[in-house]
């Protein structure tokens, strides 16, 4: 394939919680290269290790609470340069510090903080949007503000084209945008019906619906949902992509997580070429 593609461990958690080495050895027959982590579900990040190196999974990225770095970057970096990662990655600003809510401008300096402390232990930081980073301040989106304010020797781009999508940008325009700036891009598909989209953050676990709603929206396996997935792929050969992450928040259409991962990275044999 034209590019090596990893599995966001996220996708699967409760079979990685369940049996650690029956779900790494699937996600390798699968035909994933690598993985990128979201925590370690319980288990002891040098095994973790162990076991990836043994299978010959690349751990190239980890997802890392921005709180944690900030309040113990030292000991937090050092369990990450243990594992061999080359990025972590600042997967989500809790709401307190979203851009609706304060001065984003005091966020982005503690997103450069951590990224400095990065830089000092010897890793790459990627910062993972959602939708909430597409609100404009004085004419600006705040996603761009932050990749503007800080420079990209600090901070580069996880680009996830589902919430570039969600927040009403065409995802293979904005990984054209960030060109030689996006190491990885995050690939996720979906379907929605209608134009609210309240619900996605329930279907993550982080904020709750207020109310039912009549529009619908759901996670996808690639190539089974909304996505021009080939326009976005020919987009992040021309941007210098390296890595294709998968991730799949939640399973839909009747499939397991681990039965979502395989479709995925089915389709992608089919395209990535």
């Amino acid at each position: 394939m034209a590019f090596p593609v990893a599995l966001q461990l996220y996708s699967v958690r409760n079979d990685l919680k369940e049996d650690l080495r029956g779900t790494l050895e699937k996600v390798k027959e699968m035909g994933y290269d690598g993985v990128e982590f979201a925590r370690f579900q319980g288990h002891d990040p040098k095994v973790v290790k162990a076991i990836c190196k043994e299978l010959g999974l690349t751990p190239i990225s980890a997802h890392v609470p921005l709180q944690d770095m900030l309040a113990s970057p030292v000991e937090t970096f050092e369990v990450y340069r243990d594992m061999e990662v080359e990025y972590v990655t600042v997967p989500y600003l809790p709401p307190a510090i979203q851009p609706q809510v304060r001065d984003y401008r005091e966020t982005i300096r503690e997103v450069e903080q951590v990224c400095k402390s990065a830089k000092e232990a010897g890793l790459k930081m990627l910062y993972h949007n959602h939708d909430f980073e597409f609100m404009k301040i004085d004419g600006e989106y705040a996603l761009d503000m932050l990749y503007r304010l800080i420079p990209a020797d600090l901070l580069q781009t996880e680009l996830d084209v589902c919430w570039v999508a969600i927040g009403g940008e065409n995802p293979a325009d904005y990984i054209r945008k960030y060109a030689n700036r996006c190491p990885i891009v995050h690939l996720k598909d979906y379907y929605k019906s209608g134009e609210t989209t309240g619900a996605l953050y329930e279907l993550i676990g982080i904020e709750p619906a207020e109310k039912k709603e009549e529009n619908s929206f759901e996670f996808r396996p690639l190539g089974k949902g909304m996505q021009d997935l080939p326009r976005i792929l020919k987009a992040c050969k021309q941007a210098g992509a390296e890595w294709l992450v998968v991730e799949q928040d939640e399973p839909s259409m009747g499939l397991t997580p681990m039965e979502c991962a395989k479709a995925s990275i089915d389709y992608l044999k089919t395209v990535n070429e």
